[in-house]
């Protein structure tokens, strides 16, 4: 596993749901809007943490387009019933 990478896009994705909590919490009028924008981030990020997590470092500081949305995608190797 690239702990490194993993590890980043774990962090990533906690500081974008801590903000939106924050936001939400201080911000009456925080809307839908902010909040597709919230979540598409933080899945971002923790699909990338699960589909990247074999990826070499090179690939990682490549990241190529294909990759970028292959990683990005809802896993589908991820058994949701746990």
């Amino acid at each position: 596993m690239n702990r490194d990478w993993v590890l980043f896009n774990l962090r990533e994705a906690e500081e974008e749901i801590r903000r939106a909590i924050a936001e939400i919490e201080a911000v009456p009028d925080y809307g839908y809007g902010e909040f597709v924008v919230a979540m598409s981030h933080a899945y971002h990020h923790l699909n990338t943490a699960w589909n990247a997590r074999d990826a070499d470092s090179a690939a990682v500081e490549k990241c190529s387009a294909a990759n970028f949305q292959r990683w990005r995608r809802f896993p589908r190797d991820l058994d949701m019933s746990v």
